[in-house]
Order: C-alpha cells, then sequence, then structure tokens
C-alpha cells in the first residue's frame, strides 16, 4: 500500500512539473524587435568583441559603425587615418539580439 503511495505522488510531481514547464513565461517583444537602433547594435557589439579581443584594442577602433540591413545590423570598428590592417565586425539580429557573426580583419 505504502509503495502504491509512493508511486502515485511521484507520478502526480512528475505530471505537475511536466504541466508547469508547459505554461509560457510572459515575455515583451517591442515591435521594432530588441535591438532597435544603431546606438544598442553598437553597445552590444562592444561587449562582445572586448572579451575576445581585449579593450584596448578595440576602443582604438572607434569611432563604431552600424548599418541595418534585412533585419541585421552590421557594426564595425574604424581605423585610424594612417593605420593598416582590419577591424572588428559583428552581425546582430535586429529582432531577438542573437550574435550572428564575429569577425576581425588582418
Amino acid at each position: 500500500m505504502k509503495r502504491n503511495m509512493l508511486l502515485f505522488v511521484g507520478m502526480g510531481s512528475l505530471f505537475a512539473s511536466a504541466v508547469m514547464a508547459q505554461v509560457p513565461k510572459h515575455s515583451y517583444m517591442p515591435c521594432s524587435g530588441y535591438v532597435a537602433n544603431a546606438d544598442t547594435a553598437v553597445k552590444i557589439a562592444v561587449a562582445v568583441w572586448s572579451p575576445i579581443y581585449g579593450v584596448r584594442k578595440i576602443q582604438a577602433e572607434r569611432p563604431f559603425h552600424a548599418y541595418l540591413q534585412d533585419g541585421v545590423w552590421t557594426v564595425k570598428g574604424s581605423l585610424q587615418r594612417g593605420r593598416h590592417g582590419g577591424v572588428a565586425i559583428a552581425e546582430i539580429a535586429r529582432r531577438d539580439g542573437r550574435i550572428l557573426r564575429v569577425s576581425h580583419g588582418k
């Protein structure tokens, strides 16, 4: 009898957990997406680049430029006058902020 009761309670707990896991949580999505403007896209890109390439290297590539095309922000650093090489590049989904690509030219 105790064994059946434990089995019943255990099954009930599993069922309750499954039901609760399927209840969607509230989440607000702005009409323009989470990354609505160039300033936000640049902040996200710098936050991603800094631990990868180093804060000093990324800050040396200011000003940053961002443009939106087909729902994707492309953010690029700038080369200082007289310097040769590449810059950091990030592609960020406007809708949900996913990082689609991170690269740095040579």
